[in-house]
């Protein structure tokens, strides 16, 4: 079976309700067409693949499916300067202290308007399915 691109000897974490715990698939293979994943699973139940890109993960994790799995796509405000100040040092008890920190863009979030959130919100909405 043809496809674009496959990674090999992979560790992969599933939902799957088949497999115990987690349902970690020990040897496993992803499989992609057009950016769309066709397989992922044990190398063992695998169709023959072809492909013209293909990666040797050598037992590294990867999760198929999970781009982002915690995500707060409404809100308001902007926490970038509070990144930097973590870089230079400044803890999170000192950046809540002087006003920032959750409640920031708890506060804004509170204080937009539906019509600013839904104009906010759809960008951040459109990339996210643009990723899958």
């Amino acid at each position: 079976m043809r496809c674009d691109r496959i990674w090999r000897n992979a560790r992969l974490a599933t939902m799957s309700p088949a497999l115990p715990g987690l349902g970690e698939v020990a040897d496993g293979v992803v499989a992609c067409q057009d950016g769309r994943i066709l397989y992922a699973g044990p190398a063992a139940d695998a169709p023959a693949f072809e492909a013209p890109a293909a990666t040797d993960c050598e037992g590294r994790w990867i999760t198929p499916g999970l781009i982002d799995p915690h995500t707060h796509l409404v809100h308001a405000g902007d926490r970038a300067h509070e990144f930097e100040l973590r870089l230079a040092g400044a803890t999170y008890e000192e950046i809540a202290r002087a006003g920032g920190g959750i409640v920031s863009t708890v506060r804004a979030t509170r204080e937009a308007s539906e019509a600013g959130l839904v104009a906010q919100t759809l960008p951040r909405l459109d990339a996210l399915i643009a990723e899958g």
